[in-house]
């Protein structure tokens, strides 16, 4: 059995992901450890990540229930789907980082 040649714009998961590891190693040994204040700010950009689709869901889920007189029939899925957008988000920024 031979190995499949990759097709151009085509890369293995393994190598990309080696490949970024190496990046992010040569980064910090051109640039040190991160200071706290950065450190601090990554942690409130990543909690706006996640708490600005929530509020998001929440203002219109209650727009909504207020234009259909339906309880919380909008806010509370609105809400969860925020939060799973923020989530992803939170996710997909960290992992580009």
């Amino acid at each position: 059995m031979s190995a499949r040649e990759p097709e151009p714009g085509e890369e293995d998961p393994l190598v990309k992901g080696v490949r970024l590891r190496g990046e992010r190693h040569r980064r910090w040994l051109r640039e040190g450890d991160p200071s706290v204040a950065r450190r601090l700010a990554q942690i409130g950009v990543l909690g706006w990540i996640i708490v600005t689709p929530m509020l998001i869901g929440i203002f219109a889920g209650r727009w909504l229930d207020q234009k259909f007189n339906s309880g919380l029939f909008w806010t509370a899925p609105l809400l969860m789907l925020g939060l799973g957008l923020g989530c992803w988000s939170a996710w997909k920024w960290i992992k580009d980082a």
